[in-house]
This record gives C-alpha cells, structure tokens and sequence, in this order.
C-alpha cells in the first residue's frame, strides 16, 4: 500500500470526493456519479484513476487507514504505554466523526464476504492495524513496562474489541458501547498487559 507521498493531489482530490459521498448517499446508494457530483474537475479524471467503484473504493480504504498511520505517527521517544493508550483512542473514534459516514463504512463491510477485492483491502489494512499494535507492545516488553504477553495476542484481542464496539455504536446510535469498551480495554491492559498494574 501507498502513502500519501505515492498519491497525487487528484486522487486525494477524488478521495475526499468520495468520503463527502459516502456520507450523503450512503454504500448502497453510491456511484460513481455521485462521487463525480462532489469532485470539483472533471467526471473523465475519476475514470482515468479508477476504472470502477470497487477500485476506486478499495483506494479510499487505503486512503483512510493511511490518514490513521499518519494520524497516531509514533515519535522515538514516546513511551510505549503512552502510545499503546494513544493507539486506542484513535481506534476507537474511528475514521470520520460523521454518523452517516460510520453507517457507510459498516455497509462496506456487509460486503466484504461477498467481494474479494474488498476483503482482501479489510484484510490488509487489519494486519497493518495489528502490526503497529503488536509493535507497540513489543516495545513495551523490552522497555520493561509490560509483562512477557504475547503481542499478537494483545493486538487481536484490541481489535476485536474495537471493532464490536464500533459496529454497535452504529448499530444502535450511541456511544455508550464505545465508552464501555474503552473501560474493558482499560481494565484488560491494566489486568493483563502493563506491568506493575493489577498483581
């Protein structure tokens, strides 16, 4: 996957169109006209970059978890706790504040068993997900702040547990189940991960 660098100021141009999309039609209802409609230049640089939606949509997945890396960028000198909880937080609140933005993304997702470009886009941009968290973890590890855990382990069952609480957060429109599993999350670092915390 690119990052922005590999991603001309037309196809961040087309990307933004495409998130203004999305949020005002939704998945299902989506075009490639309708994303035209939001795009200032012509309907023709779309098809230029993107042959159809469901490329131009696995591109923006790229762009989305691309905005997140540079969004939580780890500095040398952070600390590895710090960061990890940093990480959470910015997982949790998820790509957009828009609600019907959060509604498309879930729509998206509904498709991703039946579309294999789209798996494979959730696919990667998880293992990316999962990486920088396992990373995290490993460098608590050596830095001597967290206990001997196994980091896949610790990074799988994060993002399981944002992902419930995202999809219920759409699901029933509030952000209560967002706030208990930044509590649960709490709890299980503090339990299970950071050493010193719950022995």
């Amino acid at each position: 996957m690119g990052d922005d660098g590999d991603r001309t100021e037309t196809q961040t141009a087309i990307m933004e169109a495409t998130y203004r999309a999305l949020c005002e039609h939704g998945y299902a209802d989506l075009t490639m006209q309708a994303i035209a409609d939001e795009f200032e230049k012509s309907k023709s640089l779309i098809h230029y970059h993107y042959d159809t939606k469901e490329e131009l949509l696995v591109a923006f997945l790229d762009y989305l978890l691309d905005e997140f890396l540079q969004k939580v960028e780890a500095t040398d000198d952070e600390d590895p706790r710090e960061r990890l909880e940093r990480l959470v937080d910015a997982l949790l609140s998820g790509p957009g504040e828009a609600a019907d933005f959060q509604i498309a993304m879930l729509e998206l997702r509904s498709q991703a068993p039946y579309v294999e470009a789209y798996r494979e886009a959730f696919a990667a941009n998880d293992a990316r997900l999962s990486e920088l968290l396992a990373d995290t973890v490993r460098d608590g590890i050596e830095a001597s702040e967290f206990r001997g855990v196994d980091p896949e382990q610790v990074a799988e069952t994060i993002l399981v547990m944002v992902d419930g609480a995202r999809t219920r957060s759409v699901l029933f429109g509030d952000e209560d189940p967002v706030e208990h599993t930044r509590r649960a999350i709490d709890g299980y670092l503090h339990s299970h991960v950071f050493v010193g915390d719950g022995e």
